[in-house]
């Protein structure tokens, strides 16, 4: 888990569920690096490959990020489009 915090706003908790090798996993990860320079944000990082019940949930369809119960992303999301959800959240 990594935790970026910018001012005095409490950070938003997601969790991003993914794999090692995952080439869409690692673009996302970059994407929510690039969000959290302006957004304070808490990551959890989950390998689903550890787990069953998350393999037999996912499958290959990673990555996905999740506020909570709440997807935000599936597959992919651009800085802006995560940015503008991220806010609507705060």
């Amino acid at each position: 888990m990594w935790k970026i915090r910018r001012g005095q706003a409490a950070p938003l908790s997601l969790t991003l569920y993914s794999r090692p090798g995952c080439h869409l996993c690692d673009l996302m990860r970059e994407t929510i690096r690039q969000v959290s320079t302006r957004i304070p944000l808490t990551l959890e990082d989950v390998d689903i490959s550890t787990d069953h019940e998350l393999v037999d949930l996912y499958g290959v369809d990673i990555p996905v990020l999740m506020a909570g119960e709440r997807e935000i992303a599936r597959h992919g999301v651009t800085a802006a489009a995560l940015e503008a959800k991220l806010r609507r959240m705060a």
